[in-house]
């Protein structure tokens, strides 16, 4: 999912990059800054990022129940499906990874063959809860994906023990499958938790990934930019790119997108503001009322009507 195809390579080399290195952020609005204004939390309350990033809710008041009115909901169908899809990509990468390490570069047959072996994680307790036509849905969407991305770290480990004849087990998992996992990170230089995790990291131009597994929205952008700022006041280097990936399931196939985009002043403030205001709404305990075009799917929805 998180590896660019040849368009979009050309794409990030040719365009996105040198314009990066080009960009002339506003040295407020990076997060090396977190101690001086804007960036500094006005308010002692710490935010997990998708709170900040998230607004399904129009007048975010499922934020107001969640961690002022302490109502406590089951995630609804999509939350369970993205979490268990997830979970899914992982598996498989950190799996290839250890095999890399396992059998080195002489027994990369093996390798490769006990990664095609490699079978789904089993359904966590949330996905068992589902009803039983939802279960199996995802373990069928959970199957594909793990399919879908073996045979691309394959080809991926191949390609790279063509060009490269000496190398060693470290630098193939490292060209191969140049990603760090679920990231984790300290936010609470910029009023976020302590306990942060970005989906996907790479390294060697420093780029923030975030898999989506719904339709797109523009406050999507805010995950990026979160983690991008965070990045940069526990690292102190600047962060200037970012992807979504969204993936989609057409019958039995898998449909990826992934939108790479620079993290310029814009987004940068628009996620500072979103953050203050999130942020006042529950330090001040304020409940924005109930939205006027609520969507059934909402976890709180039973508890707003």
């Amino acid at each position: 999912m998180y590896f660019l195809n040849e368009e979009e390579r050309r794409h990030l080399l040719k365009r996105l990059l040198p314009k990066s290195r080009e960009l002339e952020v506003a040295e407020e609005l990076r997060g090396w800054n977190w101690h001086t204004a804007p960036l500094e939390p006005p308010y002692g309350c710490r935010l997990a990022l998708y709170e900040v990033a998230s607004s399904y809710c129009p007048t975010n008041r499922d934020l107001f129940l969640r961690r002022v009115a302490r109502v406590r909901v089951k995630p609804n169908v999509a939350m369970v499906r993205g979490s268990a899809l997830h979970a899914a990509l992982v598996h498989v990468l950190v799996a290839a990874k250890r095999l890399i390490y396992q059998y080195g570069v002489e027994r990369y047959t093996e390798i490769c063959r006990e990664l095609q072996a490699l079978d789904p994680p089993s359904l966590s307790g949330a996905v068992r809860d589902l009803a039983p036509e939802e279960q199996a849905d995802v373990a069928q969407k959970m199957a594909l994906l793990t399919e879908f991305e073996k045979a691309r770290i394959v080809a991926r480990i191949q390609e790279v023990l063509v060009k490269h004849p000496y190398i060693g087990e470290d630098s193939l998992a490292n060209l191969a499958l140049p990603l760090v996992l679920e990231q984790k990170l300290d936010g609470s230089l910029l009023g976020l938790s302590q306990n942060l995790s970005a989906d996907a990291m790479i390294a060697f131009e420093p780029m923030i990934m975030d898999l989506k597994f719904g339709e797109p929205r523009d406050f999507h952008y805010l995950t990026t930019t979160g983690y991008a700022l965070v990045m940069e006041a526990v690292y102190e280097y600047p962060v200037n790119l970012g992807c979504l990936v969204y993936v989609e399931f057409r019958d039995r196939r898998i449909i990826v997108r992934r939108d790479l985009h620079i993290i310029g002043d814009e987004l940068r403030q628009w996620f500072i503001e979103t953050r203050d205001e999130k942020a006042r709404l529950v330090e001040e305990e304020i409940d924005p009322g109930v939205a006027e075009d609520c969507h059934p799917t909402c976890p709180y929805f039973r508890v707003c009507h």
